[in-house]
């Protein structure tokens, strides 16, 4: 009879273990749980804040350009013409980028307008009185106008030019 009790005892003792190692696993797999959880809360939160750096950092360095209207002062000039004398009045408003462009410009206004009386004076009225060579002309002038002022200088940035007065005789 004493081996009977003895058969009962191991039977007891394997469910003890059992039952130890099943709170183990519990206990590990709730600490893997929350440490995964912790591991993946941290890197959205450093993700996050380093995307949220990175549009900062776009906006800070792009901030709008503001356009700038400089309206320049009238332009009279003879035109190259085989019937007579042809002349052309004229009066324009450059759009540039910024007021540190309009600054720019205004600042060396007599090569701007001595830009702009040679190209114009090298015309001909019946070239300039269609749309096309109106259109053709707002071109010329904005890349005479963006060349740099000085030797390997930045160009200016001329967006547009906008004629308010354009009258041929």
């Amino acid at each position: 009879m004493a081996k009977a009790p003895a058969k009962a005892a191991p039977a007891h003792g394997e469910a003890a273990p059992a039952g130890k190692s099943k709170k183990k696993l519990i206990i590990i797999i709730a600490v893997a749980v929350l440490l995964l959880g912790g591991i993946g809360g941290g890197a959205a939160f450093f993700l996050s804040k380093k995307h949220s750096a990175n549009k900062e950092k776009e906006q800070k360095a792009e901030p709008p350009k503001v356009a700038a209207f400089l309206p320049l002062e009238p332009f009279t000039v003879n035109l190259q013409s085989d019937a007579g004398d042809k002349y052309l009045q004229i009066t324009m408003t450059l759009e540039v980028e910024g007021e540190e462009q309009a600054g720019l410009i205004k600042a060396n206004m007599p090569q701007v307008r001595s830009r702009l009386l040679l190209l114009l004076s090298s015309k001909d009225a019946n070239e300039i009185i269609s749309v096309d060579g109106k259109e053709k002309l707002v071109q010329e002038i904005v890349e005479k106008v963006s060349q740099p002022f000085a030797a390997k200088g930045e160009p200016q940035k001329v967006n547009a030019v906008y004629f308010t007065s354009f009258v041929v005789q």
